[in-house]
């Protein structure tokens, strides 16, 4: 069974660097995970791909270095346990409103005596029934993340209580979200997202675990790192191709070639 790259930063307190890969071309992830990025963020939770394609992208990724951190949607339990038999390294949990919650994630991510997983080894994780069984459940209850995400203002005030459920590696606040369902969508400087943040970071310190967020750039990672944030997600495929044909669109407009733009949404 591979190891957790993030799990082992973790352990040493140093900070993981993940990215987030939307689009299903397996190259995509062979190539992200061959420069050796700490993690691969792959989320189910906002698009339609089966656990069969996920499985795919996952394999091309095994020749590199980076761990998946699969999210599936809030209360998809049978499936993150497909996920992780299909090689994923750890899960990320969405919308975690209560240390219950959290302890439901625990129990189907782990294995007895740490939950109640169900054991199989036919898959990639152990790999395709090449270990002893007690073999393979020490190994993946010592090496899969498990990832809460704090995205509501509900659950941000009970933080603490949710850090310290055993089993938690990691608390991630999702200020997309909660920008949201704080009425103030998009303002990520607001006094909400701040406090929030300061939050989450004390929680995870007072349980002695980790804490994480997205980051918008370098100088926003910087602030993160004072605040011990070792959990940082930034940038995704979508984005840096559509940056990239904007930057194609805008050299060449200086040149006189123009582009007829279509607004999805325009009627």
């Amino acid at each position: 069974m591979r190891s957790s790259r993030i799990k082992a930063k973790l352990r040493r307190r140093e900070a993981a660097l993940l990215t987030t890969l939307h689009f299903t071309d397996p190259s995509v992830f062979e190539m992200t995970s061959l420069l050796g990025f700490d993690g691969i963020w792959m989320d189910l939770e906002h698009h339609g791909y089966s656990v069969e394609t996920a499985t795919g992208l996952m394999r091309a990724a095994r020749v590199g270095v980076s761990d998946i951190v699969a999210r599936p949607a809030k209360g998809e339990f049978m499936r993150m346990a497909r996920l992780l038999e299909a090689g994923a390294s750890g899960i990320m949990y969405p919308r975690c409103e209560t240390a219950a919650e959290a302890a439901e994630v625990v129990r189907w991510a782990k294995f007895a005596p740490l939950g109640e997983r169900g054991v199989d080894g036919g898959n990639a994780d152990m790999p395709y029934c090449s270990m002893a069984l007690k073999d393979y459940v020490r190994a993946a209850n010592e090496e899969t993340l498990i990832v809460v995400q704090l995205e509501s203002p509900a659950a941000i005030a009970r933080a603490e209580e949710i850090a310290r459920v055993p089993g938690v590696d990691v608390l991630m606040l999702g200020p997309g979200d909660l920008s949201v369902l704080a009425g103030i969508p998009g303002e990520f400087d607001h006094p909400i997202i701040h406090q929030a943040r300061e939050t989450v970071a004390a929680a995870a310190k007072s349980a002695g675990i980790h804490w994480g967020t997205v980051t918008f750039g370098p100088d926003h990672t910087r602030q993160l790192l004072a605040l011990e944030a070792r959990f940082i997600c930034h940038n995704s495929d979508i984005l840096l191709v559509r940056r990239g044909l904007e930057k194609i669109q805008a050299d060449y407009a200086a040149l006189g070639f123009t582009f007829e733009r279509r607004d999805p949404s325009a009627k």
